[in-house]
């Protein structure tokens, strides 16, 4: 079998690099940064410079927007006619709707009493609001204080649920 020459491998351009691998590829690299790297520099400039002008121009757009907004005064009141719930004679509070307030527990001894607390102490007619404390706490002494907690709000007239699920799963 015949054996490989350098001269088989490498052209004859080479010749004077032959030997040393370093310098073969610098000359590779010369003949391929014209070609092939300046090109694509230029396209990534050309990005560079679209995607500047976009932002440019939407900066504009924007403070036109806000300028046109300031200066003719729209506000969302006068757009959305909302007026808060007023107190019906005749109808009680069936006028108001009913609200469920779920609050998930997991083992949160810091903060189920300001939780609950807070849910318990919304401005809405008691027998229009529901809450339900979903406790799926794996320590039994915080599932009892959540459990008292909830009881306490209970014997104040608030109509509080306390559930426990058997399992985390997802149905």
């Amino acid at each position: 079998m015949d054996r490989l020459t350098t001269t088989t491998i490498i052209p004859d351009a080479f010749q004077g690099a032959r030997d040393d691998i370093s310098m073969q590829f610098l000359i590779i690299w010369d003949q391929i940064k014209a070609p092939l790297i300046v090109p694509l520099l230029r396209l990534a400039v050309a990005i560079c410079l679209i995607m500047s002008l976009m932002l440019f121009i939407e900066r504009v757009y924007i403070g036109i927007v806000i300028i046109t907004v300031k200066l003719f005064g729209r506000k969302p009141e006068r757009c959305y006619k909302w007026e808060p719930l007023k107190d019906d004679v005749e109808l009680g509070n069936s006028a108001y709707p009913m609200v469920l307030v779920q609050i998930p527990m997991y083992n949160e001894r810091e903060v189920y009493q300001l939780s609950i607390g807070a849910a318990c102490g919304l401005s809405w007619p008691s027998d229009r609001i529901i809450i339900q404390v979903l406790d799926d706490s794996t320590d039994p002494v915080i599932k009892d204080l959540v459990e008292l907690e909830c009881q306490r709000w209970a014997s104040k007239g608030i109509n509080i649920k306390y559930e426990i699920r058997d399992n985390r799963r997802w149905l």
